[in-house]
């Protein structure tokens, strides 16, 4: 019988980025790089999993801009001419590699890679993986939950109730037409927590969320299984935090399993490496170099001069680090269960992006970790949340901290000297779209509500002023907040006007076609 459980989550999300009026755009390679180095490799693993008779349970959001963008016709063409390059690319990578044996063996192992993915993604899938994901939630192995419509960071945009309402209830008609279920658990973004936030969960029928490490720990009163069980808050929502220890094990690039130096070097890409003529057919259409996906080089160390990468080493060590990790789980689980006087539950929520794009090993990591559960050990399960609420029904109620996660954990990096400018902008526009949700609009006026109502939903996205206060590609996200609210006023006017411009709308329609089912009135009380 085992002692405890253990619940992996994880967060799949990217921005909503869709260019049509660009011939090419950078910012969209977000979007096919994780597909070929998360997403793709993540379904495989599970596949093979339930091919051979491995039992888990794995908790995974995925939230409603990535979905919208996973159901786009225009991004999946598009993915498929990155890939065709990609391969091309490669293909020329072994031809120039043929007289160097080490460099040769990771060309090919590249073109591989390369060609498996589009012939995973566009044959086997039929380019729908969400279909793929939901027929394995609906054998049991996957629990998916859902998030806020565009990653909105709530805590920042609780001016107005009917805005949090929104973002609520995007994502879960999003999740609801995509898997024909209602999500169990969501995601806040960010893990942003402020004190009565869970009503507005339990009004929209969202059983769970996860909230960081000091959500919970800071709870009133103190809570008395720290983070290693469930919690209901004062409106009966179940609240589970995350466990410290696992987090600083897998997300630290330095203390971490990521930083070992057999793993693949992020930043040593071909794209920055080698000839720019040789390059320029493969790189940004303005001709700035940028990361290609084949890469060459170990970490090595704190050193410029890096050693060549080695794929079964790097295999190793991942399948040493899952057996590590699971040791660690073992001791932790036996110790918990001795103090607590009940099964506890280590949460573990990781960004899925870490998995294979950041750390390149670490989707190999988590298929060594799973079957070593599986095989291995009888110490601890993996679980879901909703099926430790089942085993726990009756605990204590406790108001959580306003909490996040991110650089010291109380809202920072989305409320800093680079990106505070956004905010009376938002709630502005947030002030007004909910003055105007309380109106009844036809025809085409409420086609224009409805396409205020997506313009401001896209300008809320945390990703913005995330990427504001990094510094990476800064310009951009100013430029994505400006422009959805030019969008929104320029709508607004309209409909102050006898002539609508219906050609406007028509473009503005088919350019931020995100949620197509969208009602304005998800912006009323």
């Amino acid at each position: 019988m085992e002692k405890g459980y253990l619940c992996l989550i994880l967060h799949a999300h990217l921005p909503f980025v869709r260019e049509p009026q660009y011939e090419e755009f950078l910012e969209e390679q977000w979007f096919f790089e994780a597909l070929v180095d998360t997403y793709i490799p993540l379904l495989r693993v599970l596949e093979g999993l339930i091919k051979e008779g491995v039992g888990f349970n794995l908790t995974l959001n995925i939230s409603p801009t990535l979905s919208a963008m996973l159901e786009d016709d225009f991004l999946i063409n598009r993915f498929k001419k990155y890939l065709d390059r990609r391969i091309e690319l490669s293909e020329k990578e072994v031809e120039r590699t043929k007289f160097l044996p080490q460099f040769n063996r990771l060309a090919h192992f590249y073109y591989y890679r390369f060609t498996q993915a589009k012939k995973s993604f566009f044959e086997k899938w039929g380019a729908n993986i969400l279909k793929v994901f939901k027929d394995i939630q609906e054998k049991g192995f996957l629990e998916i939950i859902t998030c806020c419509a565009t990653h909105g960071y709530l805590p920042l945009l609780n001016l107005q109730e009917e805005v949090i309402k929104a973002q609520i209830r995007v994502g879960i008609s999003s999740y609801r037409r995509v898997f024909g279920r209602n999500p169990s658990g969501m995601w806040l973004p960010e893990c942003g927590y402020f004190e009565g936030l869970d009503r507005f969960l339990k009004e929209e029928g969202i059983k769970y969320f996860i909230l960081e490490t000091h959500g919970i720990l800071f709870a009133r009163p103190r809570p008395k299984f720290g983070v290693y069980s469930n919690y209901w808050t004062p409106h009966k929502v179940g609240v589970f935090g995350r466990d410290p220890e696992t987090s600083k094990s897998v997300w630290s690039s330095m203390g971490g399993y990521p930083g070992d130096y057999n793993y693949r070097e992020f930043y040593r890409d071909i794209g920055f490496d080698l000839d720019y003529d040789y390059l320029r057919p493969y790189i940004a259409p303005a001709g700035e170099r940028i990361f290609t996906g084949i890469k060459y080089y170990r970490i090595t160390g704190p050193t410029e001069d890096k050693d060549v990468y080695d794929p079964q080493k790097a295999l190793d060590k991942a399948a040493e680090h899952a057996g590590n990790f699971m040791f660690n789980r073992e001791h932790q689980i036996n110790y918990l269960n001795s103090v607590l006087g009940r099964k506890p539950i280590i949460v573990a929520p990781y960004d899925a992006e870490l998995f294979g794009h950041w750390w390149f090993e670490g989707v190999d990591w988590l298929n060594f970790l799973i079957r070593k559960i599986y095989f291995d050990q009888k110490v601890f399960k993996m679980i879901t949340p909703s099926q430790y609420l089942k085993i726990y029904p009756l605990t204590q109620k406790i108001e959580p901290a306003g909490s996040s996660w991110g650089w010291k954990g109380y809202s920072e990096i989305w409320l800093s000297g680079e990106n505070d400018w956004i905010y009376p902008h938002l709630h502005r526009a947030g002030e007004l779209m909910a003055k105007l949700a309380r109106k009844e609009f036809f025809g085409l006026e409420k086609r224009i509500l409805n396409q205020m109502g997506r313009e401001l939903l896209l300008a809320q996205s945390s990703d913005w002023p995330f990427i504001m206060k990094t510094g990476a590609f800064s310009g951009y996200a100013k430029k994505r907040v400006i422009e959805h609210l030019q969008n929104f006023y320029s709508l607004y006017y309209q409909l102050e006007r006898k002539h609508k411009n219906e050609l406007f709308l028509r473009e503005l329609e088919d350019r931020n076609n995100v949620f197509a089912d969208i009602s304005y009135k998800v912006f009323s009380l």
